[in-house]
């Protein structure tokens, strides 16, 4: 019935490292993209370091990303 649309995925290099398990993610745009560990990542206890290359979820409304895999 509903039109679930799904989020929109992006490619990028770690920056920074933040508390929280946050992380600055260049993707090639303008300005970085604040994100954050997907749940998954989290339980299995996936580190993701400074220069690794994550693939991101997108915000739809311009918010946080969310980091789902470690390329």
């Amino acid at each position: 019935m509903g039109t679930e649309q799904k989020p929109e995925r992006a490619s990028g290099r770690v920056v920074e490292a933040l508390p929280d398990a946050l992380f600055r993610i260049d993707t090639g745009q303008e300005k970085p993209v604040l994100a954050y560990l997907a749940g998954k990542m989290r339980l299995h206890r996936i580190r993701v370091l400074v220069g690794d290359k994550v693939e991101i979820e997108l915000d739809r409304y311009g918010g946080k990303g969310r980091i789902v895999k470690r390329l």
